[in-house]
C-alpha cells in the first residue's frame, strides 16, 4: 500500500478523514495543519509509522487524491520504482473519467493511406468568374435575326463542337465565348444580309458541370451530391471526368487541392470537398503464450499490454522478460526490438520501458520460458522419441534389497 497522500499545490480545500485512513476520536479536534500520525507503508519501510497528512478532499464521488507514479520522464534507473509515488489528481472528473480527459491528437495530421474511405462532397461555388464564359458541348443556345426572323433557332451544341444554321450549315461553337459566336455569325451571315443583325443569347450552360454533377448525384437516394471512393492498394480514387488521383500520403486538405485544381482545369464553378468516413483497419498480432492468440483489430492507440489483454492474458510459463515486437518499416523493411514486460505485470515497476506503443500490423511473440521449452523438450525426444520407439519397462525389488 502507497502513503503519499500530501496536499496538491495550490489548493486550499480541508483535509478530511476517509475510509482509507483511519483516524482516532483524539485527532479529529486537531488543526487541519496538523499532521495525523498514522500507520503507512512506503517503499522499504513498510510497516514503520510515518507522518503523513490526510489526503485532499475532491468531492464526494472522488474524496481522495491517488498516490500514483507520473511516468511522462524515461528514467533508466532501475532503482526508481514505487517510491518515486506521490499525490496525482488521479480522478479530476470522477465519476466521469471515461470521457473526461480529451488529450491530445492522435497525429498531428492524418495522411491517407490504401483502403481509407473517402466520402467526396460536391458543391457548386456560383463565384463569378473573371474570364467569360467559353460555350462547350451540350450547351444551349438561342439565335436570332432582326432582319430575317428565319434564321431564329434555339440550338444544342453537339457532340463535335457545332451548332447547324440556315444558310451557313455548320457552324464551330465550342470554345468561343457567346460575344465571338456572335461575331463569327455576323460576318458569315453578311454574305446573305446587308445587316444581318444577329444576337446569341445561352440558354443552358455549365453543362460539364451538369453532367459530373449528375454522376454524382444522390438526392434521390441518401441525399446529397457526393462520391464515395476508396483509396486502391496503389494509392489512388478515381473519380468523374478526372479519372485517377493519386492521394496516398496526402492529408485531406492536400487532397482536397489536388482534387479541385484536376476539376478545375476541365470545369469551373465546382468544389469537392474530401471526408474521411472510414479508416483502413489497423491489425496486431499476437502469438505464442497468451490465452487466444490471433490477429486484433487496433482502433485506437494501443499499447503492449492492451494487446497481450485482448489477447487473454499470458499463460503460466511465458518468458514475459524477452517478448519480441516484429515490425515494417515505412520502406517495409523488418524490424525487431525486444522487451521486459516481467517487472510490470507483476506489479513491481510502475513505468515499464517495454509498454511501447504498437504500429499497425506488428507481431509480438510471447516466448515460452526456459523451464517450459526444457519440458518440451523432453516431452518430444523422450517421451514421444526414444520412450515411443523403444518403451522400457524398470521395476525395484524391495525386498531384495532388504538382505543387502
Amino acid at each position: 500500500m502507497l502513503a503519499c497522500c500530501l496536499p496538491i499545490s495550490g489548493t486550499s480545500r480541508q483535509p478530511r478523514a476517509t475510509s482509507r485512513q483511519p483516524v482516532s476520536a483524539s485527532s479529529a479536534t486537531r488543526p487541519s495543519s496538523q499532521p495525523v500520525r498514522i500507520a503507512a507503508y512506503h517503499g522499504a519501510v513498510a510497516g514503520k509509522p510515518q507522518l503523513v497528512q490526510l489526503c485532499q478532499a475532491l468531492g464526494p464521488a472522488a474524496p481522495c487524491n491517488i498516490c500514483a507514479v507520473d511516468c511522462s520522464q524515461c528514467t533508466n534507473s532501475r532503482r526508481r520504482g514505487w517510491e518515486a509515488a506521490r499525490s496525482i489528481a488521479w480522478q479530476a472528473y470522477a465519476q466521469g473519467e471515461y470521457v473526461g480527459h480529451a488529450r491530445t491528437a492522435h497525429v498531428a495530421e492524418y495522411r491517407l493511406r490504401p483502403d481509407d474511405q473517402l466520402d467526396l462532397v460536391y458543391r457548386v461555388t456560383h463565384e463569378e468568374e473573371p474570364q467569360p464564359y467559353r460555350l462547350n458541348v451540350g450547351d444551349e443556345i438561342k439565335v436570332e435575326s432582326f432582319t430575317d426572323p428565319d434564321l431564329n433557332a434555339q440550338l444544342l451544341i453537339q457532340p463535335d463542337g457545332t451548332i447547324t444554321l440556315r444558310l451557313l450549315g455548320q457552324v464551330r461553337a465550342t470554345g468561343r465565348t457567346v460575344a465571338q459566336l456572335r461575331e463569327d455569325l455576323e460576318k458569315a451571315f453578311k454574305k446573305y444580309y446587308k445587316v444581318p443583325a444577329i444576337t446569341v443569347t445561352p440558354l443552358t450552360v455549365n453543362s460539364k458541370l451538369e453532367s459530373i454533377r449528375a454522376a454524382v448525384d444522390r438526392r434521390m437516394g441518401i441525399g446529397g451530391q457526393s462520391q464515395l471512393v476508396r483509396v486502391t492498394p496503389e494509392g489512388t480514387i478515381a473519380l468523374p471526368a478526372i479519372g485517377s488521383v493519386q492521394v496516398q500520403g496526402l492529408t485531406l486538405s492536400e487532397t482536397q487541392q489536388e482534387i479541385n485544381e484536376r476539376y478545375w482545369e476541365i470545369v469551373k464553378g465546382m468544389e469537392v470537398v474530401p471526408v474521411l468516413v472510414e479508416r483502413a483497419p489497423r491489425y496486431v498480432y499476437v502469438l505464442g503464450e497468451v490465452y487466444h492468440p490471433g490477429r486484433f483489430e487496433m482502433t485506437g492507440p494501443t499499447t503492449m499490454l492492451q494487446a497481450i489483454s485482448m489477447a487473454g492474458s499470458w499463460k503460466v510459463g511465458a518468458h514475459l522478460k524477452q517478448v519480441v515486437v516484429f515490425r515494417r518499416g515505412d520502406r517495409w523493411q523488418l524490424m525487431a526490438t525486444m522487451v521486459n514486460l516481467h517487472a510490470a505485470l507483476f506489479g513491481k515497476q510502475p513505468c515499464p520501458p517495454g509498454e511501447i506503443w504498437l504500429s499497425d500490423s506488428d507481431v509480438i511473440i510471447v516466448p515460452k520460458s526456459p523451464i517450459l521449452a526444457a519440458d518440451d523438450f523432453i516431452e518430444l525426444v523422450f517421451t514421444r522419441g526414444i520412450y515411443g520407439v523403444f518403451p522400457l519397462d524398470a521395476t525395484l525389488n524391495f525386498s531384495k534389497l532388504s538382505t543387502l
